[in-house]
């Protein structure tokens, strides 16, 4: 079983960063594809960032290109999402994602609003 608790959302101001953590127990983590999720209201829940278990691979929505960052640090059970130059459209509950060969975990979410 694994759990992921996500930490970090908050309100911000357009322009301005977050960084939103999510931290995993169980010791399938270093071998789980990690993931952040949005779900802005009204909307379907999107994929924002994912990494591989080492960290030696990722890829963003297009939307986040250029302005988000995800990384993991195995040895803690962590997994991170930095998020710069952030915009109202960025306003959503945010969701980390464990995948394995033989399981899915949702953490229960974190809000970020972008609002002057």
């Amino acid at each position: 079983q694994v759990q992921l608790v996500e930490s970090g959302g908050g309100l911000v101001q357009p322009g301005g960063s977050l960084r939103l953590s999510c931290a995993a127990s169980g010791s399938i983590f270093s071998i789980a594809l990690m993931g952040w999720y949005r779900q802005a209201p009204g909307k379907e829940r999107e994929l924002v960032a994912q990494i591989t278990s080492s960290g030696d691979s990722t890829n963003y929505a297009e939307s986040v290109k250029g302005r988000f960052t995800i990384s993991r640090d195995n040895a803690k059970n962590m997994v991170y999402l930095q998020m710069n130059s952030l915009k109202p459209e960025d306003t959503a509950v945010y969701y980390c994602k464990s995948l394995t060969s033989s399981a899915i975990y949702w953490g229960k979410g974190t809000l970020v609003t972008v609002s002057s």
